[in-house]
């Protein structure tokens, strides 16, 4: 396990700390979670980013039309 300094201005770290109280949460955990969400995120761009790279736009472009056709009907 690493440790890491950080620096934050003073409102934005208190807030942080009574976000983390609020939650019943330590800091450290706190920023484990919100440093997770993030790079749970990115890693959601960024295979999303690789998906379209690689994909066929006439198929994709086919597949939504066909939604729309299904969202029209009644």
């Amino acid at each position: 396990m690493s440790t890491l300094t950080i620096r934050l201005p003073d409102d934005t770290a208190q807030r942080l700390k009574s976000l983390a109280q609020s939650r019943g949460l330590s800091m450290n955990k706190l920023v484990e979670q919100l440093s997770a969400h993030a790079l749970s995120a990115w890693d959601t761009e960024n295979h999303f980013r690789a998906m379209a790279a690689t994909g066929d736009v006439p198929t994709a472009l086919a597949v939504l039309d066909r939604l729309d056709a299904a969202d029209a009907q009644p």
